[in-house]
């Protein structure tokens, strides 16, 4: 990794005149700033911070963070009110959907139009154009105009042109969750492919588990302001921490396993889930702590040309704190291809340790290395645990007394 930050941020914020009222625009350039006709709302407050080569960055925080604000002043489609921005390298971003794109030209013309933007010429990006065009898979598509792609159709465009224009940092602003499951696994293979390569990346996303995932360090804004900075998985956890979910009781009974939209593709997806507490079957069980057994039993199939997918589960609070999660891939469990290429497997919890309270049960199917998430249940168990004594916490740790001398 090289000793000179390779992107450097240094004190920059970023206002914003906020107007009423289109006349007010008017006003305020007459007036030649005599009289103010807006109102100012800050961004991006006084941001510091380095990136070096090779690094991957995540960057969290909630909707109107700034966090998107940030991406287009490093990759200067915006410019700061105060502060500078330095960046030294060629860089690609897909920050929207159709960011670049004139919806009038072709996917063809755009792809060159494109390239010439980014400073490469027209054989350079002929030698890469069937790499681009085999990526995306709109090739029975590419000479239509993009205005009539559809979201996916667009933004695996706009992905494969950005990641083939060998840049030495990639941007990524939440974009690839227009993708459908395929390709959103094919672009998550591809970064971890950049990643390999010591190329930076910057990674804005609302999945903390990608966050983790992938990168090194994170960066939480809130509210304009950096909240916190530093290790990937010590930063995403303040920020989970910092999360109140409301919605987690509607979520679990949206979600139906098994009577999903059988129209939409997904290379996994989960077909049932079953909850026992000591024996008894259902959604909303009651169990004693550090006494009763509890089980899931999870059904799922998958696409018989990728790899068997994995299974995750994780604990949470009702309120959406997150307490324990399990793999099978973390724990080396490898599960069979099951006929009708369907498997079931069950994961067992005796003599379970959650202390009193209640807790949502959520499950998901990830690919072959757990990184891309295919299908989800979430909160689709109630667990409600009780206790004879009055300890607090989450967990009964393991322990004994001793008597000393």
């Amino acid at each position: 990794m090289s000793s000179k930050p390779i992107i450097q941020v240094e004190n920059v914020s970023k206002c914003y005149q906020l107007y009423d009222q289109p006349a007010d625009r008017l006003k305020q350039f007459l007036f030649r700033g005599r009289r103010k006709f807006f109102k100012e709302f800050w961004a991006l407050r006084n941001i510091d911070f380095n990136i070096h080569e090779g690094e991957v960055i995540g960057i969290v925080g909630r909707n109107g963070a700034g966090k998107s604000t940030l991406l287009q002043l490093i990759c200067s489609t915006l410019f700061p009110s105060s502060g500078q921005v330095q960046v030294n390298g060629r860089i690609a971003a897909l920050l929207e959907l159709g960011a670049g794109f004139n919806p009038e030209f072709s996917g063809r013309e755009n792809v060159f139009m494109n390239g010439a933007i980014l400073g490469l010429s027209h054989s350079e990006m002929q030698a890469r154009f069937d790499e681009i065009v085999d990526f995306s898979g709109v090739r029975d598509f590419i000479d239509q105009p993009v205005k009539t792609y559809s979201s996916g159709m667009y933004v695996r465009l706009a992905f494969s042109v950005a990641i083939h224009i060998e840049p030495d940092i990639l941007v990524i602003d939440e974009a690839l969750s227009v993708g459908d499951g395929a390709f959103a696994r094919q672009s998550f293979d591809k970064i971890m492919s950049l990643k390999d390569a010591g190329k930076t990346i910057l990674f804005c996303s609302h999945s903390l588990y990608h966050i983790e995932a992938i990168c090194n360090r994170a960066i939480w804004l809130e509210r304009g302001h950096i909240k916190a900075m530093g290790a990937a998985h010590e930063v995403s956890s303040q920020y989970a921490q910092s999360l109140i979910v409301n919605e987690k009781d509607e979520q679990a009974t949206n979600h139906q396993p098994g009577v999903a939209n059988q129209d939409t593709y997904k290379p996994a997806r989960i077909i049932n889930i079953t909850g026992y507490a000591d024996g008894v079957e259902g959604n909303a069980l009651q169990l004693q702590s550090d006494k009763s057994a509890f089980s899931i039993e999870i059904e799922f199939e998958y696409d018989a040309e990728l790899p068997l997918p994995n299974v995750a589960i994780t604990f949470s609070t009702i309120d959406g704190l997150g307490i324990s999660s399990l793999t099978t891939y973390h724990d080396d469990f490898q599960i069979d291809r099951g006929a009708d290429n369907r498997s079931r497997v069950s994961v067992e919890f005796p003599n379970f340790p959650l202390m009193k309270g209640d807790y949502l049960v959520s499950v998901f199917l990830g690919c072959e290395n757990a990184l891309h998430c295919y299908d989800d249940a979430s909160g689709i168990i109630r667990l409600t645990v009780n206790q004879p004594g009055n300890e607090q916490g989450f967990f009964n740790l393991p322990h004994q007394w001793h008597q000393l001398e």
